[in-house]
């Protein structure tokens, strides 16, 4: 089929038969840098890159987590796309009649295609592996503030009807009720210690919650405590004060530690989200420069044999 541009029978430009995509070379790219990526995520849990303690002095903290983290990822990022990148533009075809700039267009783009699909393999296959085996420090930073946020705060509703002290304020129950004379402990009367030891439980977790003890709270206590260890009324609400302060101290803990955990959460995700850009960009440049190579070295190839 012909056509006529100022006079002149032009040739319309005739379909390429196959695809511009060689889904070969970006399985295999892809299936490279997957694989890189699960062995340097081992290595760097193996060097401690990515583990992380919640306590102090206990392996590395939050913030060192976050640096730490941030560096190696980009490196896993680097690494394993650009090795995904250039294997998928090494082993594409030879594209005849194409213009250079198409040939880098398309090698670029299999190039990403390789980084996305090596993506998606890690997220969706490796996933559930590389959680058990490396260590997130912000997941554990985030466990334990909202293990200790609970027992401080939200234990309200669920331990309301409870019969015994729940586990969040069993510590400061047993404070406030240790005895001055430990024989106390083998006197009869456990079910009305039981009982005791249930109220304290029930107004030390609203008293969380609500941000402050009432003054008629505080006074109940204070006799509870007397009653129970031998304590005069001063000793009982001097301990009830020491104890609610202790409650307080570990609210006000719990709060910090949530809000560290939810910033390096944050942290975590935009450092992750920064090395997966990096990552497509590394394997997109990697496909073109090993699609050139291939092209040159076919190019040469064919002039050394042309002139032998």
């Amino acid at each position: 089929m012909a056509s006529t541009i100022l006079g002149t029978d032009v040739a319309a430009p005739v379909e390429s038969s196959s695809s511009a995509v060689n889904w070969g070379p970006i399985i295999a790219g892809a299936f490279a840098a997957s694989s890189l990526t699960f062995i340097l995520m081992l290595l760097g849990s193996g060097l401690g890159l990515t583990m992380v303690s919640p306590w102090s002095n206990e392996s590395a903290s939050v913030t060192t987590f976050a640096v730490s983290t941030a560096i190696w990822l980009v490196i896993v990022q680097w690494l394993s796309s650009g090795l995904g990148g250039y294997l998928t533009g090494r082993l594409r075809t030879k594209w005849v009649g194409i213009h250079s700039d198409e040939t880098f267009f398309r090698d670029t783009a299999h190039g990403f295609m390789a980084w996305a699909l090596a993506t998606l393999l890690v997220v969706f296959v490796l996933g559930s592996t590389l959680s058990a085996a490396i260590g997130t420090g912000a997941q554990a930073a985030s466990t334990v503030a909202s293990g200790v946020a609970m027992g401080a705060s939200a234990g309200a509703t669920a331990n309301a009807g409870s019969d015994g002290g729940s586990d969040a304020t069993s510590y400061f129950v047993d404070a406030l009720f240790r005895p001055t004379d430990p024989s106390r402990l083998a006197a009869p009367g456990a079910e009305s210690d039981a009982t005791a030891a249930a109220q304290a439980s029930r107004i030390l977790i609203t008293s969380a919650a609500a941000g402050e003890v009432s003054a008629d709270d505080k006074t109940y206590l204070g006799q509870l405590v007397a009653a129970r260890t031998g304590l005069s009324q001063a000793d009982a609400t001097a301990r009830v004060d020491a104890v609610l302060a202790q409650v307080e101290a570990a609210k006000v803990q719990a709060q910090e530690a949530a809000d560290t955990a939810r910033k390096a959460g944050a942290t975590f995700a935009l450092v992750g989200a920064l090395s997966l850009i990096i990552g497509a960009f590394i394997a997109s440049a990697a496909a073109a420069l090993g699609g050139k190579q291939r092209d040159d070295e076919e190019d040469a190839l064919y002039l050394t044999a042309s002139r032998g």
